[in-house]
């Protein structure tokens, strides 16, 4: 029978590349229980050899094969059968977690990946991942969660994961505090625009060197669209998938019925205009499936959920493309006060109507805190008080070194006095 020499790297095995006893794939007279033992000292039994390396399909060795190439040809054999467009099987996504601070969005992602945890204060950009079987034999999808903290606060964060590389696997999840309707809008559009230019920008820098999948892109942004539907020509799809999220319905619902319409409104036209889908969710069980099936579906392309609900007294829930602008109607403002509102796009003319009712904090109080040690919520009372030392010492410090240097610059004489307050210059 023919012997394989080792030198394989495959699942979460490794053989060694140096020389050593040789392994024949069938394991005949191996127990399934008897381990096998190598050079090393690692241990691996039979079936964990069987299912780690290359399956059961491929262990018939073929006279003049190495173990070697019966991997690449099974690699190759999944390559072909799971292949569409550029022939690359893409078996990991990316979703990115943004909006408004201390809104729900590490609840939403310890939910979808059923982790029994509690959620802590996001510390800047944080990533975590999750894998999802497809059969037997086949490899695990793989989806990367990124989740922007500070609310507005860290906008340069968002181009540490949004690249060339990732760019065509990418899809947001914009999380909006209802409960706080005032702070909703500025949250809303400053992330959309910073996420939106950047994102322009990478698939510019993609376009100069394959065109092809920039040009994929841009068409593909249409897909949520049908060809004959009414509103085509009166949006502006989001360069990548986005889904809006508006979390404490819970808070929400006990608004002012007029309030509420005006929120439901504003957001269901955003979220028309970007292309996006749309939905409202609590601490309540039944509202947290449903989005996680629609985080489901980003990270690992599941089918999408066809339901709608547009009752401003239940939580929304608008797939992508299923909703129109006839179905929303105008922006709710008196007719004699939308004469005076001067709008250059209906965007903005949306923007003054919300506004209206829900007008912004002052810069001061909107502004967040750009250096995250000052942060309350990130206080330790050890760590500050060893700051505040440190920042007293810091003038002090400065001057010691100050006068150094002049020391040497000038081979000045100089008796230093061990109490580090005095310094005598002679």
């Amino acid at each position: 029978m023919p012997r394989y020499p080792l030198g394989l790297t495959c699942a979460r095995l490794t053989f060694p590349s140096i020389a050593s006893p040789l392994f024949h794939p069938s394991l005949e007279g191996v127990g399934r229980e008897r381990p096998l033992r190598y050079l090393w000292g690692e241990e691996s039994t039979r079936d964990q050899l069987v299912e780690e390396v290359v399956g059961l399909s491929c262990l018939q060795p073929l006279a003049g094969e190495t173990l070697w190439e019966i991997a690449k040809a099974e690699v190759e054999k999944r390559g072909n059968n799971g292949s569409e467009g550029d022939g690359v099987e893409i078996g990991e996504k990316s979703v990115f977690f943004i909006g408004s601070k201390n809104g729900g969005k590490t609840t939403i992602i310890l939910r979808c990946l059923d982790r029994d945890e509690p959620p802590k204060p996001t510390l800047a950009l944080e990533y975590t991942y999750g894998r999802r079987a497809k059969g037997h034999n086949i490899p695990k999808d793989i989806a990367h969660f990124w989740e922007l903290g500070g609310g507005t606060s860290l906008l340069d964060l968002i181009s540490i994961p949004i690249t060339s590389d990732t760019l065509r696997t990418f899809s947001i999840v914009l999380v909006l505090d209802l409960s706080k309707p005032n702070d909703l809008w500025p949250t809303m559009e400053n992330l959309l625009q910073a996420t939106k230019s950047h994102v322009d920008k990478v698939i510019m820098k993609l376009g100069k060197t394959n065109s092809k999948a920039a040009s994929e892109m841009r068409q593909k942004i249409w897909s949520n669209m049908q060809k004959d539907h009414q509103d085509r020509e009166l949006i502006d799809p989001f360069p990548i998938p986005l889904v809006i999220i508006g979390s404490k319905y819970d808070i929400f619902q006990d608004f002012d019925s007029e309030k509420r319409k005006v929120i439901c409104k504003t957001l269901r036209f955003v979220a028309h205009y970007y292309g996006a889908s749309l939905m409202f969710t609590s601490k309540s069980e039944a509202l947290l499936l449903k989005i996680r099936g629609v985080i489901n579906q980003l990270a690992f392309g599941i089918d999408k959920s066809k339901s709608i609900c547009v009752d401003q007294n239940k939580p929304l829930f608008i797939t992508a493309g299923l909703d129109s602008l006839s179905h929303i109607g105008s922006p709710p403002v008196p007719d004699n006060d939308i004469g005076k509102l001067h709008a250059h796009s209906p965007m903005e003319l949306w923007k003054k109507v919300y506004a209206k009712l829900f007008p912004p904090k002052t810069v001061n109080t909107l502004k967040d805190i750009k250096d995250p040690a000052k942060d309350p919520q990130y206080a330790e009372s050890e760590v500050d008080e060893m700051r505040i030392q440190k920042d007293q010492f810091s003038p002090f410090l400065q001057f010691f070194i100050l006068t150094l240097k002049k020391i040497i610059e000038y081979s000045v004489p100089v008796v230093i006095i061990p109490h580090l307050s005095t310094i005598l210059l002679m």
